[in-house]
């Protein structure tokens, strides 16, 4: 077969990777990109989007089994898991087919297959089928993101020990559910059982859940989760497991204290790794990857080999889709000849627990460390009649300001919709925006984000729905 020639490759075609090779079309760079397994990545297939939606159905469920409170008097709710995981298939499908569609419709081309590296200009990819194909490219993007971190003591067997991927496609809801990491993965999807019904154990070696989130903001999650029966073990460290007749017996160590859990199902979410590793061929060409599998890139995502790029997961830390993206657009506009770089003021934070849990900016922690005289301003959701009328009072919205200028510095929020309302905060911190901005701003009632606008009154001690500082 003839080898056919692109102006860039882009390997990997999660959120990064896809977003990259459509603007790349928009911008009408020929452009190819190769994803080894589905496109949309971690991403579409079982990380964000299908825990979203079970996210989303846990908390329906949880609401039924208590509206009696408000008037509505329902039998006891029943989960049909099959049907939901139906339901959630098609929702991946049809995202995963419109990714493929949009890279086609923008001017560029997608395959299937394992890229390997074979020169300055050229690859090998062997597709699905076994066939060997060669490419050569003038640019090469790198957005082959990151896997799930396994513990060498709890290796994945697909049903009792398992990690995300098999999380959010459990044929049914397990009685018991032991969650080893506090982290983002190990809560969203350990309140989703837990609303689902699941006796839940969180195991967490750090002293706090979520960490280098806003305590305060952990505080109430915390709060809610042992209201509802979890058991949380904070600076323990799980050792390793018996399957035994009735289940699965794991034991911890709490501070040099250890002690056996029986539980059904073990949730291993200790984090995400990078997967530079895994691309063969970098090493050929000169391409730097550091020692934890990290593909490092500068402010206009390239790495140290100037026309190869890397995005997303595998170019450095946070581990979000979002900022894949944004990368993915930046690396696709420095290719095609335009202006465009890694310029954010703060990159926002989203937990989709019960409750969730927002942030963007300086928690007030970070703030002093940095020798700033902050002020504080807090609007709990337990007074605004909007949360009241929902039934989501837990909660609050933080303001973190310079005590001096008022400028903004951080936005941190814990309650109903907060993943949502994060983006407004974003944007005060991309504009620098001051406390009276968004104190100034009318916002509707009555509503959640009308908390936003209390919360900076409140940090500038002119809040009229609750009492000033």
């Amino acid at each position: 077969m003839a080898t056919k020639s692109y102006d860039t490759v882009v390997i990997g075609g999660g959120p990064g990777g896809y977003t990259c090779a459509i603007r790349l079309g928009q911008l009408k760079v020929k452009t190819l990109c190769i994803e080894k397994e589905e496109f949309g990545g971690v991403c579409l297939n079982w990380g964000c989007i299908p825990s979203k939606a079970l996210i989303a159905n846990a908390h329906v469920f949880d609401k039924i089994k208590h509206a009696g409170a408000t008037g509505i008097v329902v039998s006891e709710p029943k989960l049909e898991v099959g049907k939901m995981q139906e339901w959630k298939n098609g929702i991946v499908k049809k995202l995963t087919g419109g990714v493929k569609g949009l890279i086609k419709a923008n001017g560029g081309e997608h395959m299937y297959g394992t890229a390997t590296i074979t020169g300055k200009n050229t690859l090998e990819v062997v597709t699905k089928e076994g066939a060997k194909e060669t490419i050569e490219f003038k640019n090469l993007v790198i957005a082959v993101g990151s896997s799930t971190i396994e513990i060498p003591t709890f290796k994945f067997d697909g049903k009792t020990i398992i990690g995300a991927r098999e999380a959010v496609s459990l044929p049914e809801v397990p009685k018991r559910l032991l969650v080893i990491g506090g982290g983002v993965i190990g809560l969203e999807l350990g309140c989703v059982y837990q609303n689902f019904g699941a006796e839940l154990v969180v195991v967490e070696a750090t002293p706090g859940l979520l960490p280098g989130t806003d305590p305060d903001c952990t505080a109430v999650l915390e709060r809610r989760m042992t209201k509802k029966g979890a058991k949380i073990y904070k600076g323990a460290k799980a050792l390793g497991y018996e399957k035994t007749k009735t289940g699965v017996a794991v034991k911890i160590d709490t501070g040099g204290k250890q002690e056996t859990i029986e539980t059904d199902v073990v949730l291993v979410a200790v984090g995400m790794r990078p997967n530079g590793k895994s691309l063969g061929g970098l090493d050929k060409i000169g391409v730097k990857v550091d020692e934890r599998g990290y593909v490092p890139s500068d402010k206009h995502c390239r790495t140290n080999v100037p026309n190869v790029y890397s995005i997303g997961d595998v170019s450095q830390p946070p581990l979000l889709a979002h900022k894949a993206i944004k990368e993915g657009e930046i690396a696709a506009e420095v290719i095609a000849g335009h202006k465009a770089e890694r310029d954010w003021v703060s990159m926002p934070g989203a937990v989709f627990t019960d409750p969730e849990i927002a942030s963007v900016g300086m928690t007030e922690a970070q703030a002093k460390e940095k020798g700033l005289e902050v002020r504080i301003g807090k609007m709990p959701f337990g007074a605004s009649g909007r949360a009241m009328a929902v039934q989501e009072t837990d909660g609050f919205i933080k303001h973190v300001i310079d005590a001096k200028t008022h400028q903004i510095l951080g936005v941190h929020i814990v309650g109903p919709q907060a993943t949502d309302m994060i983006s407004e905060s974003s944007l005060a911190l991309e504009m620098a925006a001051f406390a009276e901005d968004v104190a100034l701003t009318i916002h509707p009632h009555p509503t959640l984000g009308e908390a936003m606008m209390i919360s900076a009154q409140h940090a500038i001690g002119q809040a009229v729905d609750i009492l000033n500082k």
